[in-house]
């Protein structure tokens, strides 16, 4: 890929660079840049902490620790070579290492970054407007750990074993920051490679038919439950569900019946809400992003957004979140049943 300068009569090609030879160093300029102004390579992030190192028996530390608008926690890892070396590795060990972490103890670290900043600030406050809580959510806190690499190029090594760990329902990103030089500027090309952004809609089918293929290759009772239900709706038997889709087809069931969404035991973070009728996936996703701005982070894949999956009320147009843990989601459509009986909801494993 190369950049052009245009003008009116000619167009020349930009010189590619390298972080070495721009002079750019990789912890005191690349990684204070990216600190400032995170959205770069984390669209909707915010930095928690900077050489995050807090953890017993190591010496290692973590580049920028953040923390998503969905209260996910992100490491993101800096490396200014030309392949990523090994950064992969690092990543996944600073996730295991983090993937504990509590509310309580994430505004304890971010308060101890300000001070080391010297900025004033009410971490706490900082992380709940972030995250648009009124109040902590400790038991939605930090329920997953993303990782995002970002490197000057990426050896074939560390894209395949990317690739197959997103296979296998972690979330990994590479950002390729590429420094090109325009006289006596240093201008940086940033882009996602993996998973490529026009590409997530396709990634999201394969990574669903593959964990389809490994669950029904599973000894019973063995590893992460795959179990596929019938569920029962009035006279209509909705066979061989997954769980997430059990999800959604209760709601609904509750929704057509004349139940308010606010009255449906689901959280209120697994809703979507615009103002207005929107009709259509794109003019719903449309308002979506003036809703939340430039700068907020927004996956669609996380939700329920075909065309007939959107649902209506007398102001709004709301789409329910896809994303159900196993534990989540029988609870729930068994509250509903209980609570509608006259949906005449149930359900079993399907026969196999």
């Amino acid at each position: 890929m190369a950049i052009y300068e245009l003008s009116s009569d000619a167009i020349r090609a930009i010189p590619t660079t390298t972080f070495a030879e721009a002079q750019v160093l990789e912890r005191q300029h690349l990684q204070r840049v990216l600190r400032e102004k995170v959205e770069t390579v984390a669209p909707g992030a915010m930095v928690l902490a900077e050489e995050f190192g807090e953890w017993e028996a190591s010496k290692r530390r973590i580049d920028l620790l953040a923390l998503d608008s969905h209260a996910n926690l992100v490491v993101i890892e800096l490396k200014r070579d030309e392949d990523g070396a090994h950064m992969e590795l690092q990543a996944l060990r600073y996730a295991a290492m983090v993937s504990t972490m509590t509310f309580a103890r994430a505004v304890e670290v971010h308060q101890r970054y300000l001070t080391k900043l010297g900025r004033e600030g009410d971490a706490r406050g900082a992380i709940l407007h972030h995250l648009e809580w009124e109040e902590p959510r400790e038991e939605e806190f930090a329920q997953d750990v993303r990782i995002v690499l970002v490197s000057a190029n990426f050896s074939t090594e560390i894209t395949s074993t990317v690739m197959w760990l997103n296979e296998r329902d972690l979330d990994i990103r590479c950002v390729r920051v590429q420094p090109y030089r325009l006289d006596d500027r240093i201008l940086l090309d940033v882009q996602q490679i993996i998973p490529l952004p026009e590409a997530a809609s396709y990634q999201v089918q394969l990574k669903e038919k593959a964990t389809e293929a490994r669950a029904s290759s599973k000894a019973a009772g063995k590893g992460p439950d795959f179990t596929r239900y019938d569920l029962h709706i009035g006279g209509t038997v909705h066979q061989a569900q997954w769980k997430r889709r059990m999800a959604y087809l209760a709601v609904r069931a509750a929704l057509e019946r004349g139940v308010t969404r606010e009255a449906l035991p689901v959280p209120a973070r697994k809703w979507l809400v615009v103002d207005g009728q929107a009709g259509t996936r794109e003019e719903f996703l449309e308002r979506v992003r003036a809703k939340l701005g430039p700068d907020k982070f927004f996956e669609e894949r996380r939700w329920f957004l075909d065309d007939g999956e959107l649902f209506h009320d007398a102001t709004s147009t709301f789409a329910l979140s896809n994303q159900w843990g196993g534990p989540d989601v029988l609870p729930m459509i068994d509250q509903i049943a209980e609570a509608y009986p006259d949906l005449h909801i149930s359900y079993e494993p399907t026969a196999t």
